[in-house]
């Protein structure tokens, strides 16, 4: 792994890093909304849900500027609606104002969920894909951990830290969006959309130094061969893809129904639910920030020496022991537990789905449909969080949380009996090999 591949995969990654930020930011915020501006419930709901509505509509029509446009421009834009987002964020004088800049900044999410994870894919050699794909969700879980702790340091500051809560994403997104015009496009981009052999070449030499001119002519033929395929010139909606949309579909779908993202968004409201004060919960917070990065950390270690199935069944099982044990806390009123099952979450969370879910669905599709694949796979996820971030202030009134937390462990005892029946390895294989095995009816076996 060259330093410059490195560099420019990690740059890319930075789209997470803001991408997690923005996400939960929010939670240290929402309580002092609520009351600011007098919102009920539902209402309340909804605007901290509209940075996901937001990313939904990016995830859906993320595919079209990431293909018509290039990966390298779209990763650009990215970064410019997260700018105008955090400004905007910021400075909201009223509900509906707030609501739309965080709507904007949730198109930047869900069009990073596209773009960033098919780039790194397209750019890194099969053996270091997995780590440097990871990367992304790398960088999702650092900003998250950042958000707490800029939460933190920042709550009571001033009557109006809120406000700097939100705004202070300008600055990471400014420096995102500079970064990003040193990036080479997308050489298979440039194969597969603009048949331009020599610029795609030139990449392909920058990030492997070592390949000869007849290796890299030969792996250019063979994806450009593969995109005048009539299976992959056709339609993204076919017998043919089946496979690959089912398997996004469900790994999105399974991803939110582990409950992760109302954990993440409510983290402080949950810990409160405890019996902790306001400022031990957002501090409490911070720890759950530390536990997803370090155990992401391990995630990626893992990911290209243990493969992506495996790693699906360790957060599998880690799901259901938390999960299951956290509502049985909740039942018997035994909270002390609750802090510990919470981090054993986010760690099941981070080595499984958390590593895996943007590295496996960048995988699966074929090159002219890898866009497409990704926005479908997104656009899943996101329309799930959403949901749930929409819904999770009604839930936790309207039940016990310990049946809350009992819904979301039995999601994923499907999730174990899913990964047992369907879920391919791709460890180590080339994406074009991939593409030749699941472009039939029939899944890639280990």
């Amino acid at each position: 792994m060259t330093p410059r591949l490195f560099f420019w995969s990690l740059t890319s990654a930075l789209a997470g890093f803001l991408f997690g930020f923005d996400t939960v930011v929010i939670s240290g915020a929402e309580k002092t909304i609520q009351a600011l501006w007098n919102l009920s419930p539902w209402v309340h709901g909804l605007a901290m849900s509209m940075a996901l509505w937001g990313t939904v509509l990016g995830s859906l029509v993320g595919s079209w500027p990431t293909d018509r446009f290039g990966r390298k421009g779209t990763l650009i834009w990215i970064g410019l609606l997260y700018l105008v987002s955090a400004i905007w964020s910021g400075l909201a004088p009223e509900v509906i104002s707030f609501m739309i800049a965080r709507f904007i900044g949730g198109l930047g999410v869900g069009i990073s969920t596209v773009a960033a994870p098919l780039y790194i894919s397209e750019i890194a050699p099969a053996a270091h894909r997995g780590r440097l794909a990871g990367l992304f969700q790398f960088n999702i879980v650092f900003g998250i951990l950042i958000a707490f702790v800029s939460n933190a340091l920042i709550a009571g500051t001033s009557p109006h830290d809120w406000r700097w809560m939100l705004g202070v994403e300008a600055f990471p997104a400014l420096v995102y969006t500079a970064l990003c015009f040193v990036l080479p496009e997308s050489p298979r981009w440039l194969i597969a959309r603009r048949n331009q052999r020599d610029e795609a070449a030139a990449v392909f030499q920058r990030v492997e130094p070592r390949a000869t001119a007849a290796e890299i002519a030969a792996r250019i033929e063979e994806i450009a061969a593969l995109a005048r395929d009539k299976v992959n010139t056709g339609r993204f909606w076919s017998a043919r893809l089946r496979s690959p949309i089912l398997l996004a579909f469900l790994i999105a779908f399974f991803n939110q129904l582990s409950g992760i993202n109302a954990v993440l968004y409510f983290a402080p409201r949950i810990f409160e639910l405890t019996g902790l004060g306001g400022k031990a919960a957002l501090l409490q917070s911070v720890g759950i920030g530390i536990t997803n990065l370090i155990f992401t950390f391990v995630g990626l270690w893992l990911i290209d020496r243990l493969g992506r199935r495996t790693l699906l069944y360790l957060g599998s099982f880690g799901y259901i022991v938390s999960l299951g044990l956290c509502a049985w806390a909740f039942f018997t009123g035994t909270y002390g537990l609750v802090p510990a099952c919470i981090f054993a979450f986010i760690a099941a969370h981070a080595i499984g789905q958390g590593t895996v879910i943007w590295v496996f669905i960048a995988e699966i599709f074929p090159n002219r449909h890898r866009a497409e694949g990704q926005s479908l796979g997104s656009a899943t996820h996101w329309i799930f969080a959403a949901l749930l971030t929409t819904f999770f202030p009604s839930m936790v009134t309207a039940f016990a949380p310990g049946w809350v937390f009992l819904f979301f462990c039995f999601m994923m005892v499907l999730q174990l009996v899913w990964v047992k029946l369907m879920v391919p390895e791709t460890k180590g294989r080339p994406l074009e090999q991939i593409e030749q095995t699941l472009e039939g009816a029939q899944p890639l076996r280990t």
